[in-house]
C-alpha cells in the first residue's frame, strides 16, 4: 500500500469496516485464553488489536507494535476512546528487535505484514518465539485473494496482471518466500502444530456507506497507484466501475455480491531445550 503515512492511515480506517467481520471470525478460531497476553505484530491504526483484546477478556492485555510513528499515533488515539484503554498498550519499533522480554507473551499474531505478501519469515519468526512462551501460538494472516468485480471477471484478471499493488514486493523472491507457504518458515523455525486456515470475507448489496467507502478504498490499494500500466481501454473501464463518484460505481448495483479471502497460519512455540 503506497502513499506517504496520512494515506495508509486514510485506507486503514475506510477499510476497518469492510474486514472487521472476517476478522473477528479469525479470532474466534485461535481460541484466545480469557486473561492472556497477547502481541500484535505490525498494529497500524489499532483496529485489529481492539478486536483481540475484547476476544482475550476483562483480564487479558494487549501490546501493539508498528514501525509507523503516525499509525501508532492514531492506534494509541483510538484504543484511549474504548473500553479496552488500560489492558492495551502500544510501541513504535521494529519487529526484528521487539522491546520485550524473553517469554513475556501467550501469544503473537500478524495481520497483513510478517512475511506479507513475501518474505523470508524465519528470521523474524525465531525472534517472535523469543517472546512468546513455550506452548504459546503464533498466528500470521494475510489477505489472500479477491473477486470484486462481478460480472468482469476478465477485466479483474488483467487488472491484476497489470497493476497489482503487490508486485514490488514479489520481485527477487523465491518461491518459497510466498505467504500461502508460510508453513516452510514455520518448520524451519521449529513451531509444532502447525496449521492454515481460510476466512471468507462477504460484501452483499445493499452496501452502506462504511462498506461502500471501504469498497472504493480497496479498489484503489488494489489498483490504483499503478493503473497507468493497464491499456486505455481498461483504464476506461476501471474508473467507470471503481470510482465511488461514478453513477455506475459496482458497488451500487442492486445485486451486487463480491468475496475476498484470508488466510491464517498457527503454530505452537515449542519447549526451551
Amino acid at each position: 500500500m503506497g502513499g506517504s503515512d496520512e494515506q495508509v492511515i486514510s485506507s486503514l480506517e475506510r477499510m476497518s469496516p469492510l474486514r472487521e467481520a472476517v476478522m473477528r471470525a479469525a479470532i474466534g478460531a485461535l481460541q484466545l485464553p480469557p486473561g492472556s497476553r497477547g502481541l500484535d505484530i505490525g498494529c497500524g491504526i489499532g483496529d485489529l488489536t481492539l478486536l483481540v483484546a475484547e476476544a482475550t477478556g476483562p483480564d487479558g492485555r494487549v501490546a501493539g507494535l508498528d514501525l509507523s510513528w503516525p499509525a501508532v499515533h492514531c492506534a494509541r488515539r483510538r484504543a484511549g476512546k474504548s473500553a479496552h484503554a488500560q489492558r492495551i498498550e502500544f510501541a513504535n519499533s521494529d519487529m526484528w528487535a521487539l522491546p520485550f522480554a524473553r517469554g513475556v507473551f501467550d501469544w503473537a499474531w500478524s495481520v497483513d505484514c510478517l512475511g506479507y505478501p513475501a518474505g523470508e519469515i524465519f528470521p523474524i519468526l525465531e525472534e517472535i518465539c523469543r517472546v512468546v512462551r513455550p506452548g504459546g501460538v503464533i498466528a500470521l494472516l494475510g489477505w489472500t485473494s479477491q473477486t470484486v468485480l462481478p460480472g468482469h471477471e476478465l477485466l479483474e484478471a488483467r487488472l491484476n496482471a497489470a497493476c497489482t499493488s503487490y508486485g514490488p514486493f514479489l520481485e527477487g523472491y523465491p518461491p518459497r518466500a510466498h505467504f500461502l507457504r508460510a508453513l516452510h518458515g514455520f518448520h524451519r523455525a521449529g513451531l509444532t502444530e502447525a496449521r492454515c486456515r481460510a476466512f471468507v470475507g462477504l460484501v452483499q448489496a445493499p452496501v452502506g456507506p462504511e462498506i461502500r467507502d471501504g469498497m472504493a478504498s480497496l479498489f484503489d490499494m488494489l489498483w490504483g497507484d499503478a493503473i497507468g500500466q493497464a491499456s486505455t481501454a481498461d483504464i476506461e473501464e476501471y474508473r467507470r466501475l471503481c470510482s465511488p463518484d461514478s453513477p455506475h460505481f459496482i458497488g451500487d448495483i442492486p445485486e451486487y455480491c463480491a468475496q475476498f479471502t484470508y488466510t491464517m497460519f498457527t503454530a505452537r512455540v515449542l519447549a526451551r531445550r
